[in-house]
């Protein structure tokens, strides 16, 4: 099997920073165990397990490439999670991703360079393997491999659209001092990236903080503000401090009609080790009107650009955002605007959703293309669900001609 080791490895200038989280997180792990006779007789009596099958094809027709890149891919995963002994429990989670069928497109690893990516190697590993301790209502400790996903993800999350998820091994702590406000913070040693156990781009190692603080005044309406301290090792330029605050809310107008609002702003700059010198802006306004069965969603966001370097999201889940073809996967140099419109509504039981988006410079007035994504998905029940959807990007001033289209069928235990 392949995997990634769970514990931090080499010296760091911060490291007394990771001690004092395992050692605080241990500390008050062992605790209620100690306390407990039968204690792990009893978690493994109430353990859990779940198995989640996911299949997906997916096609890829990029110009500069004779053939197009055709991926038969199932993901499947079993998650254990024990049951609670005086607040205690943990989990372990194994995924397996194994293709049908040839690998006829670059999935990273595996030198096919003649055809569009699509990254999802084939891999067995350790997905999740955390101990988490619920000391107060609201509150928990939290070590180990685990899944962090902060807000809509837009800096922090994990990537699940893909095969293989991205995991951090950390160790977190969750606060509800108060019932309106909840605090997150995670320190971060290894990112465990979505190219895979093994390669070159397998893992982010280093000293990663992230911390968010959400304020409920009222139902239907959040205040964040959100400090992400990136430094990465195996890619310095990468590493970065983003402040930022947030407010999402929901307003009804009338019985039937109701408008949502998404307001953000964020500041960037290079940090630790990073060779560059930035500051860079990021804007965010959305609104949506929701009148059943319709949505109409509009949206302009914009990651900002400073001689030359583009504000930077690669802790985030990209594929939610700026286009379903994943072009801007990494900001361009002169940053980044993206208006877009979006419809959702439901027919038959299939929700079905379409976006257009407009990309442009934020610095130079390039007009670098738009794209077209549209989504059908369809749950025959809780168990089993189906998704078809499609992207193709017009290119003009930026990277190429994209057309991609997936078909994913899920079931899960």
């Amino acid at each position: 099997m392949k995997y990634r080791g769970l514990l931090p490895k080499g010296s760091v200038p911060i490291g007394w920073v990771r001690g004092l989280v395992l050692a605080a997180l241990a500390g008050t792990a062992q605790m209620p165990m100690a306390a407990e006779t039968g204690g792990i007789s009893e978690a493994l009596a109430n353990t859990e397990a779940r198995l989640l099958l996911r299949y997906r094809f997916e096609n890829v027709d990029q110009d500069g490439f004779d053939d197009d890149a055709n991926a038969s891919t199932l993901l499947s995963r079993l998650t254990l999670k024990t049951g609670a002994v005086a607040g205690l429990h943990g989990v372990v989670e194994v995924d397996n991703v194994s293709y049908l069928g040839s690998d006829a497109f670059n999935n990273t690893e595996n030198g096919r360079t003649d055809r569009p990516v699509v990254a999802d190697p084939d891999h067995t590993e350790v997905n999740q393997a955390y101990l988490s301790y619920a000391f107060a209502a609201g509150s928990a400790a939290t070590v180990g491999r685990q899944r962090i996903n902060h807000a809509d993800q837009r800096f922090l999350g994990g990537v699940g659209w893909r095969q293989n998820e991205q995991t951090f091994d950390a160790g977190t702590l969750s606060l509800t001092p108060l019932d309106s406000v909840r605090v997150d913070y995670s320190y971060v040693w290894r990112v465990n990236r979505i190219f895979g156990p093994e390669g070159p781009d397998a893992d982010f190692e280093g000293d990663t903080h992230a911390a968010l603080v959400s304020y409920t005044p009222a139902t239907g309406h959040t205040l964040s503000a959100f400090g992400y301290w990136l430094d990465f090792d195996e890619a310095p330029a990468l590493s970065s401090a983003t402040y930022g605050a947030r407010y999402q809310g929901k307003l009804k107008l009338s019985a039937a009609l109701s408008l949502g609002l998404q307001l953000a702003a964020a500041r960037q700059h290079d940090y630790a080790d990073s060779p560059l010198d930035y500051d860079a802006d990021y804007w965010l306004a959305e609104f949506s009107l929701a009148s059943a069965p319709l949505t109409v969603t509009g949206g302009y966001e914009v990651l900002g650009s400073d001689d030359g370097v583009g504000f930077k999201t690669p802790l985030a889940t990209l594929h939610k955002f700026q286009g379903f073809a994943d072009l801007f996967l990494v900001t361009p140099a002169g940053g980044v605007e993206d208006r877009y419109l979006t419809l959702a509504t439901q027919v038959a039981g299939v929700k079905l959703m379409a976006t257009y988006h407009d990309f442009e410079a934020d610095k130079g007035g390039a007009d670098y293309g738009d794209e077209l994504d549209l989504v059908a998905a369809y749950a025959f029940s809780p168990r089993y669900s189906a998704l078809l959807k499609y992207a193709a990007y017009d290119a003009d001033e930026f990277a190429v001609d994209t057309d991609k289209i997936w078909l994913m069928l899920s079931a899960a235990f």
